[in-house]
């Protein structure tokens, strides 16, 4: 069992959220002074991003768990299916991650000796609903803790596993039913001091939002439940709010922190980069509980938080964690950037780095922005309010309704698109938006020639689409609300945030030549 200590003299200064944009229910384990945190991915693949970190506050990519199809299937996979709510653990040599794939498998976990990779081919466990979780307990025996039900009816079963196979040992057991709210969900079950806690999410991923906890003598119970949640921002005015989802760690010195998601929804009421990975220092009371931010407030975008060594650093006051404020990637590289996704699985055969070195290559796949299909999409989180992606794109020898450019999208049902579209024997630069399902032509022009640079600049309440013959003069050729890519914004599930990259239609089918990109610039502003 691990034990809690008291902090620390030395105080840092950091700045939330750690992991800006589309990177929500986080999860965190440690091996030694070595950290490493995984967050829910969805539709996008690879699946399940991983980070490292020694300091807790200053997160680097390290791949992705799941890299390949006999992992993840998720071709046929709507927006906000896929794999949902992640757990990492460390145990005895071996890094295990728990999750669900709503839309394949169900739930399952992979192990790797190097939480780098490659990881494991999946183990699947037989009960549970969405957000499975591992616990490692000092007498050799594995839980399987894992949501269950719906709505208000949702709950939190329980089971021991044969950790090499996945065969369940026990059946299963209910063992936390929440504060009354709906959706107790994201559980975590801890060894700490003597007693096992149980920690989850209730109110749904939105303005309720909560993290509550319990604790006992016994791993199934019954639990003692603290009578308030341990975080939540839901019932003061804040610049972060549907605080929950959360994961403890011990971390150095004794002190022990807590990973969690949250929104910065601004003064309009909505934010397009969706839920946020934060961090935040755990106090434990005298009696025994861990306590982060129950509406007080104190979980904010600067924080003053005891630590262990500022040393490490030269300073006291290190550097704020946000996201870089400008990435070009150039496509130099044997293989895509960490930090770029596709929608689904691609395609086999639909990109290449290598067809043309420095560039890369799109086949247009029948399936677009607007189809649940294996589509040519590459693209990035959007980690600031204000942002842009730019590229310069050469189409050469299309054929009719091949179509390639950049994409800026939230789901199938709403997503901003600049392309140069080959239609009646001629190049046209082309902006369309869609909203809700409904897509309109905004406008286009003529253009001679094969290649373009096209831009997609974000504002607080706009995304305008930009072009330019030489990439010196821009031209603003059409503009989409804010509003209508963000989550707020979605009917239905609406779990993740903006995702901004390069793509290619094929007019309905696989397209013979492809869309090359020379890069993919990204700025923060």
């Amino acid at each position: 069992m691990m034990n809690s200590s008291s902090l620390s003299s030395a105080k840092i200064f950091y700045k939330n959220p750690v992991l800006p944009g589309f990177y929500p229910d986080p999860s965190i384990a440690r091996k030694g002074e070595d950290y490493y945190l995984v967050c829910s991915s969805f539709e996008y693949f690879p699946g399940v991003p991983i980070f490292h970190s020694r300091d807790l506050i200053h997160w680097t990519q390290i791949g992705h768990v799941l890299d390949r199809i006999s992992q993840l299937d998720i071709r046929s996979c709507a927006s906000s299916g896929g794999i949902y709510a992640p757990t990492i653990r460390y145990h005895d040599g071996l890094f295990y991650m728990i999750t669900t794939n709503v839309s394949g498998i169900g739930n399952f976990y992979v192990t790797a000796a190097d939480p780098a990779g490659p990881w494991s081919d999946p183990i699947t466990v037989p009960f549970g609903g969405i957000d499975p979780s591992l616990m490692f307990d000092d007498d050799g025996k594995v839980y399987v803790t894992v949501q269950q039900g719906a709505g208000y009816d949702s709950h939190i079963i329980q089971y021991e596993i044969n950790i090499a196979t996945g065969e369940a040992l026990s059946e299963p057991v209910v063992i936390w039913t929440g504060d009354g709210g709906p959706w107790a969900e994201g559980p975590h079950l801890y060894a700490i001091n003597g007693l096992y806690y149980i920690m989850t999410a209730s109110g749904g991923t939105g303005p309720e939002h909560r993290e509550i906890i319990g604790r006992g003598t016994s791993p199934y119970g019954p639990f003692e439940q603290l009578p308030h949640p341990i975080l939540t921002h839901n019932a003061i005015p804040h610049h972060i709010q549907y605080l929950g989802h959360a994961d403890l760690i011990e971390g150095p010195g004794g002190q022990w922190w807590a990973v969690f998601l949250g929104v910065r929804p601004g003064e309009a009421g909505f934010s397009v980069l969706g839920r946020e990975t934060f961090l935040a220092p755990v106090n434990w009371t005298e009696d025994g509980w861990p306590m982060i931010d129950n509406n007080e407030g104190t979980v904010g975008l600067e924080m003053n938080a005891w630590h262990i060594s500022p040393a490490e650093s030269g300073t006291e006051q290190l550097p704020e964690t946000v996201a870089e404020s400008a990435s070009k990637y150039d496509f130099d590289e044997p293989a895509l950037p960490f930090a770029l996704t596709f929608v689904r699985n691609p395609a086999e055969g639909s990109w290449s780095l290598t067809e043309r070195p420095g560039w890369l290559a799109l086949y247009g796949q029948a399936a677009g922005p607007g189809d649940i299909g294996q589509m040519a999409f590459a693209g990035r989180r959007q980690q600031h309010m204000e942002a842009e992606w730019s590229t310069l794109l050469e189409l050469e020898a299309p054929g009719d309704g091949t179509a390639a450019g950049l994409c800026a999208r939230m789901n199938e049902q709403t997503h901003y698109e600049i392309c140069l579209e080959h239609r009646d024997r001629h190049n046209v630069i082309a902006a369309y938006l869609t909203v809700k399902g409904q897509t309109q032509l905004a406008a286009e022009v003529p253009v001679e020639g094969a290649g373009v640079y096209l831009k997609i600049a974000a504002d607080r309440t706009e995304y305008s689409l930009l072009y330019s013959l030489d990439g010196q003069e821009w031209s603003k050729l059409a503009a989409g609300e804010a509003y209508a890519l963000s989550p707020q914004a979605v009917e239905g599930n609406n779990f993740t945030g903006v995702v901004t990259g390069l793509y290619a239609v094929g007019g309905g089918k696989t397209a013979q030549q492809p869309a090359y990109f020379d890069w993919l610039y990204y700025r923060g502003l």
